[in-house]
């Protein structure tokens, strides 16, 4: 299932001979007792699920394990992770006691400081090596893209590690993300001419001109998926004329809206059914059913989806593919949304799965509600003891949305920027900054919120100084770039950084010189930048009195 499928043969899957033989190799290499890692990338559409359900199925006396990012957990800190290693967690105690306790705290089965990422990436080696040490491993890990940071930091660490163990670590995304940077990739694109034109005629109804058939190949540039969709979305008459085939859409966009159509042509109860799927990443059964119990919503409704291949209900809830979740949760009007949401939050157990259960609230709330925003805030604490630092902030954020009073939601506003900042997201801590100043704010807050713009602006130009960035080409920094930093932070703090009297090196014409404070020089003064100074103008002081920009 996963991201998507096509007819498969005994022999491997139809123009897929190259790739097949690469994953092969690994499956032969890890079965005789060495590690392989791979990641696997193309568009969506193109096979890569395909091909995981390839390795998989060929990895005969190998434990497989399995594990796939879901858009809506990309906030939730080590949501992939957990996914993935929850079968083998009946071994953690075999792990050194600070590895063991710290993924506890990770997966939020004990209390406890915030969890190293380090230790948490030893951990989970640890742990796959202990499972190999009975059989071989293969750990598949579907849409990459759309695992949270943290996991995908950890993974990516685990990848670089595997040394002796009979370990199988195979990726598939969109495209490489820097997590997963430096390791081996194998690259899936289009179906060939020949191969393409056996997929299309195996989905076609009846006869169509070879000249639209080389249209529609071109068109979905051999994208398996596309080509399989297109039919079913086009009427047969407008694809014998080749007139039903619009050029102007991105291939992605076409492909979630032929999935769109067949959610059309279902029963109402049934779309109602596949909504509250979509809105849930979890693919917990029970959870779907408890939910759609109490929008009145018949056991037999899933019966229409998985007669059309769109979703299977198993152990886990399936989409046929992540665009049929995607148009299912959009195709929902606002109201629909917030009371799907609704009654997942009613049927979510509080007990077990908190933050899950607030996240669903906060969906489903219409305006503010202070209950809703503290329960928020709980999960961002949680978050943050697990270093789920992107959870937190966007939890925080959250909760200062739904906040009523304009003095909390200021307060939860400038937490939020700190989280964002944290996190890297510079530009959203900035922005929230800006609405966290339109409150009433007190001194000591006006001060917090332009010492975090200070920490931000340094962060920004920290970031610039990186080799390869298009700001700094080979990593030099401009003169003008080290100056804004220093003449923001001195423009803007005014009398409430009274601590700030001398700050960085404002660079003005041929010489630089200090920028002098509005209140009264203190008589010693602090050179931030000396050295900058002194490596272009040795070692002589500027005796001078400072003057003004």
């Amino acid at each position: 299932m996963g991201e998507d499928f096509w007819l498969e043969g005994a022999s491997g899957l139809p123009g897929r001979h190259a790739e097949c033989g690469v994953l092969d190799e690994l499956i032969n290499l890890v079965q005789s007792g060495g590690s392989r890692v791979l990641v696997v990338w193309g568009e969506p559409g193109v096979g890569k699920s395909v091909l995981l359900d390839y390795l998989a199925g060929r990895a005969a006396g190998c434990r497989v394990v399995r594990a796939a990012g879901v858009e809506p957990e990309m906030e939730l800190a080590f949501a992939g992770l957990h996914q993935l290693l929850a079968p083998m967690l009946d071994r953690a105690s075999q792990l050194p006691a600070p590895q063991r306790d710290t993924l506890r705290t990770a997966f939020g089965r004990s209390a406890g400081p915030a969890p190293d990422r380090f230790v948490v990436g030893l951990a989970a080696l640890g742990l796959l090596s202990e499972v190999a040490a009975e059989r071989p491993v293969v750990c598949v890990v579907d849409d990459a893209q759309w695992l949270d940071r943290a996991s995908a930091q950890v993974l990516g660490f685990v990848a670089r590690r595997l040394a002796a163990d009979p370990v199988g670590l195979v990726f598939a995304t969109r495209l490489p993300g820097a997590e997963l940077t430096g390791l081996p990739e194998l690259a899936v694109e289009g179906l060939g001419w020949e191969d393409a034109r056996v997929l299309l005629d195996s989905a076609l109804t009846g006869p169509v001109d070879e000249q639209v058939l080389d249209l529609i190949v071109a068109e979905t540039r051999g994208n398996p998926l596309a080509l399989l969709e297109l039919p079913r979305r086009v009427a047969p008459g407008e694809l014998a004329g080749g007139f039903g085939l619009p050029g102007t859409v991105p291939l992605p966009g076409r492909i979630e809206d032929s999935f769109r159509r067949q959610l059309e042509g279902l029963p109402e109860e049934t779309r109602r059914l596949l909504q509250v799927a979509a809105a849930d990443p979890s693919g917990d059964p029970l959870l779907v059913w408890r939910a759609a119990g109490r929008l009145g919503i018949p056991a037999g409704a899933g019966a229409p989806a998985a007669d059309a291949c769109l979703m299977e209900f198993g152990a886990r809830v399936r989409f046929r593919h992540p665009m049929v979740r995607s148009a299912a949760y959009r195709s929902m009007p606002v109201q629909r949304r917030r009371e799907v949401h609704a009654a997942l939050a009613e049927a979510t157990d509080p007990a077990a799965d908190p933050d899950r259960r607030a996240w669903h609230r906060a969906q489903a709330a219409a305006t503010p509600d202070e209950e809703v925003a503290a329960e928020l805030e709980r999960s961002a604490s949680r978050a943050q003891d697990r270093g789920g630092l992107a959870a937190a902030a966007a939890f925080l954020e959250r909760a200062a949305l739904l906040t009523p009073g304009a003095v909390r939601r200021a307060q939860r506003l400038l937490s939020a920027a700190r989280g964002k900042r944290d996190a890297g997201g510079l530009a959203a801590a900035l922005g929230l900054l800006v609405a966290a100043e339109v409150g009433p704010v007190d001194a000591l807050q006006a001060a917090q919120v332009e010492r975090l713009r200070g920490q931000i602006a340094f962060a920004s130009v920290a970031a610039a100084m990186r080799p390869g960035c298009c700001c700094a080409p080979r990593g030099c920094l401009s003169r003008w770039t080290l100056a804004w930093p220093a003449r923001h932070i001195w423009r803007r703090s005014g009398p409430r950084c009274s601590r700030v009297t001398w700050v960085g090196l404002a660079v003005c014409g041929r010489r630089p010189r200090l920028v002098a404070p509005r209140r009264a020089v203190p008589t010693r003064r602090v050179r931030s930048t000396s050295c900058l100074t002194r490596s272009r103008y040795g070692s002589r002081r500027d005796t001078r009195s400072p003057r003004p920009c």
